[in-house]
């Protein structure tokens, strides 16, 4: 009897285990829906379309240059990172002070009475007339007017009042200075020479080494995009292209390959006031192309076929319904763009863009 309660047990069990996979095997999940790749639509742009090209470039003032003075003792320096204009002091030696005057020619004689006409008694005349203290035009000749313009200034700046300047008491730029470096501290010996200050002109400029194969970029005029530290963007213009040239070993670490050194100045220094020296990415524009149809490069499709094509949304259609596949011919690819043309395409044309 015992037994055949065993059996029993056994047969249950057998039972149970049989329906339970019968249950597994036939009740699966329903499955999801397939659901396509996300895709959005953009429309054709009728525009201009240029191709960049991105190099990294120094960023600094321009015309930086060396200012010596004569002999005697360094007595005062303009601090370093000071601006100066016309009359400006730039330094002082046996505490004479050397000023700056505004003229392209350097000094290269003594002024007074009796000297030959020249462009740089003009500069001299325009720069004491800037001060104040000449009321005549400007002209090349040293005249009484000169002397009284001179005389003048010298009381003025407590100076002895001979109606002369002497070589060294005053020093001629092209426009206001501001000072890189003093090189020497005040008590410091100086002789005929010497390099007292560094200097630099106001403006900002940089300095971009391209490859020989980027030489067509270089076009002196061409405007430029600089984008300064911190993501900021300003704009210049290509001011200076050099001569191809190897690299200085230390640029380079013993590359040879030919650079073109290229200056390229600021169009908006104060954009950049803040900044003394940098490096900067500079974009230059290798092509552009006129009144041309673009799309996003994403609108692209690999046509069986050979060649591309893009899926044109038809009129009135909502979201992706409703599209065909037309064939397009492609030109210029640039920041993300393709320009196309192809039957039926044009400004405004819908067309559906595969997301990343």
């Amino acid at each position: 009897m015992k037994k055949r309660w065993i059996g029993v047990a056994a047969g249950v069990a057998v039972l149970g285990l049989v329906a339970t996979g019968f249950v597994i095997l036939t009740s699966p999940q329903d499955p999801k829906p397939h659901t396509p790749p996300p895709r959005s639509t953009a429309e054709v742009v009728r525009g201009d379309l240029s191709e960049q090209t991105l190099v990294q470039g120094n960023l600094g003032y321009t015309g930086e240059r060396a200012i010596s003075g004569g002999a005697g003792t360094l007595t005062s320096v303009a601090p370093p990172g000071s601006e100066l204009s016309v009359g400006g002091e730039l330094f002082s030696i046996d505490n004479r002070p050397v000023l700056l005057f505004t003229g392209a020619l350097p000094q290269w004689r003594a002024f007074e009475l009796g000297m030959e006409r020249g462009p740089d008694v003009q500069q001299l005349e325009a720069s004491l007339a800037a001060l104040g203290y000449f009321w005549a035009d400007p002209d090349d000749v040293f005249d009484e007017n000169t002397r009284v313009g001179i005389r003048l200034w010298q009381e003025a700046m407590g100076r002895e009042i001979t109606g002369e300047i002497g070589m060294g008491e005053i020093h001629f730029a092209p426009g206001p200075l501001r000072i890189a470096a003093a090189k020497l501290e005040p008590g410091a010996q100086t002789a005929p020479g010497t390099e007292i200050v560094r200097v630099t002109e106001l403006g900002k400029h940089v300095e971009i080494n391209l490859k020989l194969a980027q030489q067509r970029l270089a076009v002196v005029g061409a405007p430029v995009e600089i984008e300064l530290p911190g993501g900021a963007k300003t704009t210049g213009k290509i001011t200076a292209v050099d001569p191809p040239r190897e690299p200085e070993q230390s640029e380079q670490g013993g590359d040879t390959t030919p650079i073109v050194p290229v200056t390229v100045v600021l169009d908006n220094p104060d954009d950049a006031k803040s900044i003394d020296r940098a490096t900067v990415r500079v974009s230059f524009t290798s092509e552009t192309r006129e009144d041309v149809l673009s799309v996003p490069v994403g609108a692209l499709l690999a046509l069986p076929g050979g060649g591309y094509g893009v899926e044109v949304v038809a009129p009135g259609a909502t979201g992706t319904a409703g599209t065909k596949r037309v064939a397009v011919e492609t030109g210029l690819f640039a920041g993300g763009l393709v320009e196309i043309t192809g039957e039926g395409i044009d400004a405004g044309t819908t067309v559906v863009v595969a997301e990343a």
